[in-house]
């Protein structure tokens, strides 16, 4: 039976018990069209019109393998250094649920294309971890239920649910950790950066946008709790479709305070799916947990195996790209960043956005600058991703030239980025359109300069007596008239030139 209790404070949790977890990613991939047939995977279209007889699963359609995503599936096993199986084959998976138009999932069980490899994750203090994959599997996603009339938008309570099943069938990866044991008090921290990592390698594959907050890429969080100082594993539970790095952080964290205070309170974990609420970190219980067997697996008898040729699993090897922590740790020497500047860039996720602004001629220092200070905040404030910005890479180096050949300061800069922003045209045009640049004719800059002397007389006097640092505010004043369309460092050289002082 399970008793109901209150959560156990997290250190509480870990002064009693080591978690276990176990994490299963779904990856959708980019295909353009199905696993088993032709029908396209475009996101948005009408419900139900990108279906036919065969993800439909009406009777006397026949599958047929999408090649890509065979290929996918092994590049994916490659990058996870898994081996890649010589000769594997897909299995049918029975269950009912209404999003199933076929009663069964077409998918790998005994033997996936992909096994027995790891990935390494760097963790916010530099630590690597590594986590160990115990497969990963080509499989089809199911239709989309969506349950009207509730509250919670789930079918409890619900007066009736509309299917669609246009995202049946869309080629999916299973990645199977092995049970992550060690992690101790890090076990929520581990699991966000696993999931993260996973994402950017994914991404860096090419095979998916991997878009948590779109359904392309989801976590299923496996989690148990042994006490101290013990072997055997205990009950787990399964929160489902996890589908943020920081829900998968909340998730662990919550299971594991659930999990202590079920088994501290004399109670029994119950092995089920929970759900996760976004709202506020908890989980709730979904349905009992079936074992493999409840699936009834058997040989799918309508598609060939899958039998990859050595030499086509090389040429995919020797194609891939540099892995993610590779190139970070390339890119942090190149830009001579910190360990901890690179986390902030990746957390931001800036990466490929400053890169593709140095790819089009900004310097290093001046990409980060901008990316991880104006458009930061700017993403911030709008509730935004960083690449969801009305702004490209080529733009901020634009801006960047702009400053680099001093037609805008700082300020102006920031202004010229708020226009883009706003849709008001290139850095260029919004320059033009504000009437931005400095003032660089030395003619307006200098009576400018006479006029801040002569309103400001004490000043100026105290100045030429020796007080130099008084010259900020002649500056100031010239700024000020120019709508701070000036050069500073020009503006000071000018006053104190005018005054007949030598800074020193």
């Amino acid at each position: 039976m399970t008793v109901t209790t209150d959560l156990v404070p997290y250190e509480d949790a870990l002064a009693s018990y080591d978690p276990v977890m176990g994490l299963e990613v779904h990856v959708e991939l980019g295909t353009r069209t199905k696993m088993f047939c032709g029908c396209s995977t475009e996101l948005g279209a009408e419900p139900n019109s990108q279906t036919c007889p065969t993800c439909l699963g009406l009777p006397g359609a026949l599958p047929v393998m999408n090649a890509v995503g065979v290929e996918s599936a092994i590049k994916i096993g490659l990058a996870l250094h898994c081996d890649i199986a010589e000769w594997c084959r897909f299995a049918r998976k029975n269950y009912f649920y209404p999003d199933m138009p076929k009663n069964f999932q077409t998918s790998q069980y005994d033997e996936p294309i992909a096994f027995n490899g790891y990935l390494d994750v760097q963790l916010e203090d530099g630590e690597i971890f590594r986590v160990d994959i115990e497969r990963a599997h080509m499989e089809e996603d199911t239709g989309k239920s969506t349950h009207v009339g509730g509250a919670t938008g789930r079918i409890h309570g619900a007066s009736h649910s509309l299917l669609d099943y246009n995202r049946a069938g869309i080629p999916l990866i299973e990645i199977v950790t092995k049970p992550i044991v060690g992690a101790g008090e890090r076990a929520p921290e581990v699991a966000k950066a696993y999931v993260a990592e996973l994402r950017e390698l994914i991404r860096a594959l090419g095979v998916s946008e991997a878009r948590m907050e779109m359904g392309q890429m989801r976590c299923d969080v496996n989690l148990s709790l042994r006490p101290n100082g013990t072997e055997k594993f205990g009950t787990r539970s399964e929160t489902k479709n996890v589908n943020s790095l920081r829900s998968v952080e909340r998730a662990v964290r919550f299971e594991v305070m659930r999990h202590a205070a079920v088994l501290s309170s004399g109670g029994t974990i119950v092995q089920e799916t929970r759900h996760f609420h976004e709202e506020d970190g908890s989980t709730t219980s979904g349905r009992v947990k079936e074992e493999a067997e409840d699936y009834r697996y058997f040989p799918e008898p309508d598609l060939v195996p899958v039998a990859p040729a050595r030499e086509w699993v090389e040429e995919l090897r020797a194609g891939l790209p540099e892995l993610p922590r590779v190139r970070r740790n390339r890119l942090r020497e190149e830009w001579g960043v910190t360990e901890h500047d690179m986390q902030s860039i990746l957390n931001a996720g800036a990466v490929d956005l400053i890169v593709a602004t140095i790819d089009a001629g900004a310097d290093s220092g001046s990409a980060r600058k901008w990316w991880m200070g104006e458009l930061a905040r700017s993403a911030n404030e709008s509730g935004v991703a960083l690449d969801e910005l009305a702004i490209t890479p080529d733009q901020v180096a634009r801006v960047t030239a702009l400053v680099a050949d001093g037609s805008l300061n700082d300020k102006l800069a920031r202004q010229v980025i708020e226009g883009v922003l706003a849709g008001e045209g290139d850095p260029d045009t919004v320059v033009e359109k504000r009437g931005l640049k400095i003032v660089s004719d030395e003619g307006a800059l200098g009576a400018a300069v006479d006029e801040a002397i002569a309103g400001n007389a004490g000043i100026a006097d105290k100045i030429r007596g020796g007080k130099v640092a008084a010259v900020g505010a002649l500056v100031g004043a010239v700024m000020k008239a120019t709508r701070g369309q000036a050069d500073a460092a020009r503006v000071k050289e000018l006053i104190l030139e005018k005054l007949g002082v030598t800074e020193g």
